[in-house]
């Protein structure tokens, strides 16, 4: 028995009961896509023209209320980060050394993933440093030693902690730090400097002082011996 062949479909008569029947979603969402691409090539050029004025502006600066300025006016832009590090060593030339420090407080605060950050910290605590405060520098040269070991800055601060080492006379402590850097960084400029700083250090005094067990027998007081252990034929002292 033959079947019967299926109907036949126009298939613009389709598509234009498909668009009158969803016209109004289609053409919202056309006009959401149109404005999403006009939103976003607006920002880049917004964003574009305002970071080449801030990179004018900064390169035109030459004091600290200049910085300031860039700051202010271009607070998110990649020149306005740059502005605290500038900022901050203006501070530092006039011995502004708290001022500098918290310049780069919020420089870190504000740009925590920055390729310069632990440039940054190198800064503060070289501040600390001048301001008398060794302890925390100290604090702060291992921490980036430990946080940032791949940065170029991870030697420096490793070199660093050798000389307030020594400043406190913790000599093994210095020691140990030399011997760091020379595993980690060989054959590079920072090695050099560890191991001549390595010959400088003398051991403690302490690890010089032989101890009891290791003096000779010979050199010990000699013991009093008794008169009966005496061979008899041993003349009595007058």
């Amino acid at each position: 028995m033959p079947t019967a062949p299926p109907p036949s479909r126009d298939a613009a008569l389709e598509t234009r009961v498909f668009w009158e029947r969803f016209k109004t979603e289609i053409i919202a969402v056309l006009i959401i896509v149109l404005l999403a691409i006009v939103g976003f090539v607006g920002y880049r050029f917004y964003s574009d023209h305002r970071a080449a004025a801030a990179s004018a502006l900064l390169a035109s600066a030459k004091s600290a209320e200049a910085y300031q300025q860039v700051i202010a006016n271009y607070p998110n832009t990649p020149a306005g980060a740059d502005a605290y590090l500038l900022l901050a060593e203006a501070q530092r030339n006039e011995r502004k050394f708290t001022e500098a420090t918290g310049t780069l407080h919020v420089f870190i605060n504000k740009n925590p993933n920055h390729e310069l950050v632990s440039t940054a910290k190198m800064a503060m605590a070289a501040n600390l440093e001048s301001m008398g405060k060794n302890d925390e520098a100290l604090s702060i040269y291992q921490q980036i030693a430990s946080m940032y070991p791949n940065s170029f800055n991870a030697p420096l601060a490793l070199l660093s902690q050798v000389y307030l080492l020594k400043s406190k006379n913790r000599i093994e402590e210095a020691r140990r730090v030399c011997e760091t850097i020379l595993t980690r960084y060989r054959e590079s400029f920072w090695a050099g400097e560890a191991a001549q700083e390595l010959r400088l250090l003398k051991p403690s005094v302490s690890s010089q002082l032989p101890s009891a067990q290791t003096i000779p027998p010979l050199l010990t007081a000699p013991s009093s011996t008794p008169a009966a252990a005496l061979p008899s034929n041993s003349p009595e002292p007058r």
